[in-house]
């Protein structure tokens, strides 16, 4: 029996490399995204449009990280237990008037700001009271450093310091951080609006009925579910027909009220697939096919001045392209600068056999080795069009295009789902 070719270079023409295609969107691909002040509850998952500094120091003032009693530091005898006075009690948002007496000691709680003179805190657990004739003294183990359990005036935040900068994506974190130096709304970039469209006379809206032959269109849908992750405004254009005319009006429109367009499906070289010529009309193709694995027919255009990205039509081809391609030039144009994901190294736990000058993405799960490595499995199937796959996975193990053989125990850079979906 004959074998199919599997050579990507085999169709004709050079195929781009990925590290190639990834530079080509970076250098042609600029924030369009305008912006919007939103309120500080809404702001998770937005991108930032402005560098936020501080107007104030945080912690505001000095106070006691434990519950317990603050003390002058000089008043303790050294290596000995010391007996002192409370002559006071400060709670948080209930400063003490005036300065703390020398020789005494304040009761003091978490978050309460210290009294004026004394610079350091005991922990309530560590010491021990007692009423004598209607005062309450508190007996001090030896021991404690000076300035123990005080939490310093701008510990967390300086005053003027710049605490998040603009073209990174919200995080409840930095939500947080902002809200802590007193802001309640934030300048983001708006929403990117995205168009969606799926080719194929095959492909059928789940939910209808599918005649032999028939397929539900479920990369478009997870299509959408990846830009909506991305905090995109998506604009469905539904499944369009193998009609060139068809595509074209689709794309022409699309072009006119959205500020990208992603398509699945129809950039193959088959006579059915007419997106890439439909695109050139309306356009331009800067490229068309990426020597990466699975997912070589991925395109990136534009129709006027409107970015266009074609993906393939495998549902797992379409959602690593997707990942690896689509996603930090939809970011980018979202107004985010760091869009490149972050890849881990894991030891490999499989042999693998690939073809130079090609990079391929195998979907793997992970474990844990004897020594506490974590280990990657390869996907017993590894088809464009398995999506199972993908579900069944934990992500992408990347290898580059020099290597040739990979064998068990080499180290190789993981991407994790969940570094690029929710």
């Amino acid at each position: 029996m004959a074998q199919l070719s599997d050579d990507c270079f085999a169709t004709g023409g050079g195929l781009m490399p990925t590290d190639a295609a990834l530079a080509e969107l970076e250098a042609r691909l600029e924030a369009i995204a305008g912006t919007e002040r939103i309120p500080l509850h809404a702001a998770a998952g937005r991108i930032l449009a402005e560098d936020i500094t501080a107007t104030r120091a945080v912690p505001p003032h000095d106070n006691s990280a434990v519950d317990g009693y603050a003390v002058h530091f000089d008043d303790l005898a050294p290596g000995a237990d010391t007996t002192l006075p409370v002559a006071g009690r400060v709670a948080a948002g209930h400063p003490l008037e005036g300065p703390a007496t020398r020789g005494t000691a304040i009761r003091i709680f978490t978050g309460a700001p210290m009294p004026d003179g004394p610079d350091t805190v005991l922990m309530q657990e560590d010491c021990r009271t007692e009423n004598r004739d209607g005062n309450v003294l508190v007996t001090i183990p030896a021991g404690i450093k000076r300035g123990a359990n005080r939490r310093d005036r701008g510990e967390d935040v300086a005053e003027g310091q710049v605490i998040l900068t603009a073209g990174q994506r919200l995080r409840p974190q930095d939500v947080g951080l902002a809200a802590s130096v007193g802001r309640d709304d934030l300048l983001v970039h708006t929403r990117l609006r995205v168009a969606v469209l799926s080719t194929g006379d095959e492909v059928f809206e789940p939910g209808a009925d599918a005649p032999e032959g028939g397929i539900y269109d479920a990369n478009r849908h997870a299509l959408m579910a990846l830009l909506g992750d991305l905090g995109c405004d998506v604009h469905d254009l539904g499944i369009v027909p193998d009609d060139r005319t068809a595509i074209e009006a689709a794309l022409r429109d699309a072009a006119a009220g959205c500020d990208a367009i992603v398509s699945s499906a129809g950039m193959s070289v088959g006579d059915e697939d007419h997106l890439a010529a439909s695109v050139e009309a309306l356009g331009r193709l800067h490229f068309w096919k990426v020597a990466i694995k699975p997912g070589r027919p991925v395109a990136f255009g534009q129709i006027g001045d409107t970015p266009f990205i074609g993906l393939p039509g495998n549902p797992a081809a379409m959602m690593v392209t997707f990942l690896r391609l689509a996603r930090p030039a939809l970011l980018r144009l979202a107004g985010a600068t760091d869009v490149a994901p972050r890849l881990y190294q894991v030891r490999a736990g499989f042999d693998y056999a690939k073809k130079e000058r090609r990079r391929e993405y195998v979907r793997v799960r992970l474990s844990a080795d004897d020594d506490g490595t974590l280990v990657a499995h390869k996907h017993p199937r590894a088809g464009a069009g398995v999506l199972t796959s993908m579900v069944e996975s934990e992500g992408l193990v990347e290898l580059p295009e020099e290597m040739t053989q990979l064998t068990p125990g080499t180290m190789v850079s993981f991407l994790p789902f969940t570094e690029v979906t929710r």
